[in-house]
Parts: C-alpha cells; sequence; structure tokens
C-alpha cells in the first residue's frame, strides 16, 4: 500500500504547494526524529495527509485544509511511542497539543482545527463536524494499523476500508 507513495507525493506539485509551508516550518521539522507506529511520525503524517488530500479532492472537497490538517494532525513531540503511561495518556490527549502547535507556529483555519482536534475520534468521544475530519480520521487510522503490522512484520492483507480507500483515490470513472 505505502511503497513508493515518497515518490508519488514527490510528483504532485500541487499536494507540495500546499504543504510546503508546513514542512519547511523549523518548529514542525522537528517531528522528523520521532517514531511514530514504527516509522517516523513525518512519514506516517506525510501518507496520512497525501490520502486524505487525494480523496477529498475526488469527493470534492476542501482538499487544502484536509492536506494541511493531515500534515498536522500528530504535530506533537514524544520519543516513547505510547509505551509508557505517558504514552498511552498522549493518545488521549496530543491532538489538544497538537492544535496548540499548529496555531502557534503555523496558524489553522476553523476546519483545519476540527480535523486536528477531533483525528482520535472514536477513542476521544469528539465528534468530528466535517466530512474532511472524517477522512483524516478514518486514514490515520488505516495508515497507522499498516504502519503498525509492517512493523511486527505481520503480512497486512487489505482490509475493507483499505480498498475503500484505494477505490476512491484512484476510480478514473
Amino acid at each position: 500500500m505505502f511503497d513508493n507513495i515518497e515518490d508519488e507525493i514527490m510528483d504532485d506539485a500541487e499536494y507540495l504547494t500546499i504543504v510546503n509551508p508546513i514542512l519547511e516550518n523549523k518548529e514542525f521539522q522537528k517531528i522528523g526524529g520521532c517514531i511514530h507506529h514504527g516509522t517516523t511520525r513525518l512519514y506516517h503524517l506525510m501518507r496520512v495527509s497525501y490520502y486524505s488530500y487525494k480523496i477529498a479532492r475526488k469527493l470534492n472537497l476542501d482538499y487544502e485544509s484536509t492536506a494541511r490538517g493531515g500534515i498536522m494532525h500528530d504535530f506533537f513531540y514524544n520519543e516513547n511511542g505510547g509505551a509508557t503511561i505517558d504514552g498511552i495518556k498522549s493518545t488521549f490527549t496530543h491532538n489538544k497539543i497538537a492544535v496548540e502547535n499548529s496555531e502557534k507556529y503555523v496558524g489553522l483555519n476553523f476546519k483545519e482545527k476540527d480535523i486536528i482536534y477531533k483525528h482520535m475520534f472514536p477513542l476521544t468521544l469528539k465528534l468530528p463536524r466535517y466530512k474532511e475530519s472524517y477522512i483524516v480520521s478514518i486514514v490515520d487510522k488505516v495508515v497507522g494499523t499498516v504502519e503498525f503490522c509492517k512493523k511486527l512484520k505481520l503480512n497486512v492483507k487489505l482490509s475493507g476500508l483499505t480498498v475503500l480507500m484505494h477505490f476512491i483515490i484512484f476510480y478514473r470513472g
């Protein structure tokens, strides 16, 4: 699913125009060293953002806010990757920190704030307000699951959500 996604991202000029100001931000770049689901947080964010952007664009939704919200949804710093009590607690609190960091260092519109704050639905019980928020939340779960399974070297078969996500992105009809 994710093989060579970085090449596809680098070839998508429109997507890069949307997210480059964030990627070039010095504070945002600090997350590159954070481990997340067996990869770096930056790669996780890029995958979630890019797939969410493709789906939102295909559905004629606000793909710019979707891409920006997706790239910043885990904009927080930690090194434990959820392996401690503090790491488990961060599952339920990192969305607030990500909103604060995104507002402080980049700036957010109302939709991007909702995307970031509510991306942990249903764990946080904060119901997303926008379709774009649901997209990022669902894509984050799919991407995170695949990354985690790769980390454990499990052979992941395409789930129904993954198949649906690919259909929406790549259907040419």
